[in-house]
Parts: C-alpha cells; sequence; structure tokens
C-alpha cells in the first residue's frame, strides 16, 4: 500500500489515500468518458480530505446515489462517492500528485452497461 497526495488543479482541494495503484480502473460511461476520471475505489479509512471541503461542489445526476464532487473554482474532479460503492470513496488517480497514465496499465469497467457489467466480476473488487 502506498500513501499518496493529491488535489485539484487550483490547490484548494487536497486530499490524501493510501491504496495501491494496480486497482486503477477507467470506464466508459457517459460522465467518465467526458471527465477523463481514472478510478481508484478506497474505504473512507483509507482517504482524507486535507483541505478544500468549502470549496467543493456536488453534482448528482440520474439515480442520485453517486455524488461527483468538483472544485468551485477550478472544475477538477479530485473525489467523488460513487453509485457502485456508495460507502467508499473514488479517487480521481489523474488528479494525484506525479501520477502518469502511462506508467500503468489501468482495468477497464462496462459503465455503459452498467447494470450487466456489476453483475460481472467488477474489477475494482
Amino acid at each position: 500500500m502506498q500513501t499518496l497526495e493529491g488535489g485539484c488543479h487550483c490547490g484548494r482541494v487536497r486530499f490524501r489515500v493510501t491504496a495501491e495503484l494496480d486497482g486503477v480502473t477507467i470506464c466508459n460511461c457517459s460522465i467518465c468518458a467526458k471527465k477523463g476520471i481514472w478510478h481508484l475505489i478506497v474505504p473512507p479509512g483509507d482517504f482524507e480530505l486535507i483541505r478544500g471541503k468549502g470549496d467543493l461542489a456536488t453534482y448528482a445526476f440520474n439515480t442520485k446515489v453517486a455524488k461527483h464532487h468538483f472544485c468551485k473554482v477550478c472544475g477538477v474532479h479530485p473525489f467523488y462517492v460513487p453509485r457502485s460503492d456508495p460507502d467508499k470513496i473514488d479517487v480521481n488517480a489523474r488528479c494525484l500528485d506525479g501520477f502518469d497514465t502511462l506508467a500503468i496499465a489501468p482495468k477497464t469497467f462496462d459503465g455503459l452497461h452498467w447494470e450487466a457489467a456489476m453483475a460481472k466480476d467488477v474489477p475494482w473488487r
């Protein structure tokens, strides 16, 4: 397990997470495809919001289960509560300090067909 820090583009929102990067997953659902999120889902005890709670806004759509948090200043989406695991935190791995998308091979999840994909072997579980 590694302890990593990250945040939004402007630096107002900062967080710390303990995880392994081999769990990073990409999804092709409507919001993930548009935002380019690389998912790193962790238990709440492995995530700490260091600063910026007041600088976050939340977007919820469709089932309203997922709570997509983003910085009100720069608009970057550093983490959220996922629909798949509402008891966990989904860190956008692209927001980790020094994260190199070319250094890892993410797993894939077919979010376009969410219900069917959730009935299969989910990569982060």
